[in-house]
């Protein structure tokens, strides 16, 4: 039976979302819980990987078990898996669900403020320089659309392609924050955090809003701005064709 699960993390203490060698990781507390309450060696497969300090109000994950599972196996997982993770929703889906390659969209979103403020830290980026944010959205517009976004990218990384569709890019400014959203089909490693540096030079009037332009149409890394810390980085939706009957975990 294959099922789906909707969680969410806090990702500051961890090195990302992925398993690794001597590191504590995302994947591997829950795979870890799963095993421990349920018995079984279960391994499980997300829409996508986040790195190390990135946070996820959504994210999506598929495993496979024969057991039959209701919302009490849920239930128990949480109480093992503490503070720091949680899972909110289950499904049994179609045994050719795949949390990863059905996705159709994912949306990520990064805080800033620029107001030093206690109850944000570890979870937004603290950067006091005023930024134009007109101009910041008028840069924005640069990204939208299917291109190669090599220039966003971390320089090792092995992909097929480094082409993306971002359907939508802008920032909101809220009464304690300056939020970036971003949607697309696909994300390259570290993209969001060099887009948002990026953009952050147009903003503090370093570069005008169409040097995006030529940032994108270089395909090089190294004439991009550099990566923003990654506390301020949320994966916050995916976003599938196949419905999905999600039940509460309660």
């Amino acid at each position: 039976m294959r099922y789906a699960v909707d969680l969410s993390y806090l990702g500051t203490n961890f090195h990302g979302w992925q398993i690794q060698p001597n590191a504590k990781s995302v994947q591997q507390l829950i795979e870890e819980a799963l095993e421990l309450v349920w018995r079984e060696k279960i391994e499980i497969v997300a829409s996508g990987r986040t790195d190390t300090g990135v946070h996820a109000s959504q994210q999506i994950i598929h495993f496979d078990t024969n057991l039959i599972l209701n919302d009490t196996n849920f239930s128990k997982i949480n109480r093992v898996l503490g503070h720091e993770i949680v899972l909110k929703h289950w499904a049994a889906v179609d045994s050719d669900f795949h949390a990863r390659f059905d996705a159709e969209k994912r949306s990520y979103k990064y805080h800033i403020h620029q107001s030093k403020n206690p109850f944000l830290k570890g979870q937004s980026f603290y950067f006091k320089p005023e930024l134009n944010v007109e101009k910041m959205n008028e840069a924005c517009k640069h990204l939208i659309g299917k291109k190669d976004f090599e220039s966003f990218s971390k320089v090792k990384t092995d992909v097929n392609t480094f082409v993306c569709d971002i359907s939508m890019a802008h920032f909101e400014r809220t009464e304690t924050q300056l939020i970036f959203h971003v949607s697309a089909n696909r994300f390259l490693r570290g993209m969001v955090r060099a887009l948002v540096g990026s953009l952050m030079e147009v903003g503090l009037g370093n570069q005008a809003p169409e040097w995006i332009k030529f940032v994108v149409e270089s395909k090089s890394r190294s004439a991009a701005g550099r990566n923003v810390p990654p506390e301020g980085l949320f994966l916050c939706e995916v976003q599938y064709d196949k419905e999905i009957n999600w039940q509460k975990v309660h």
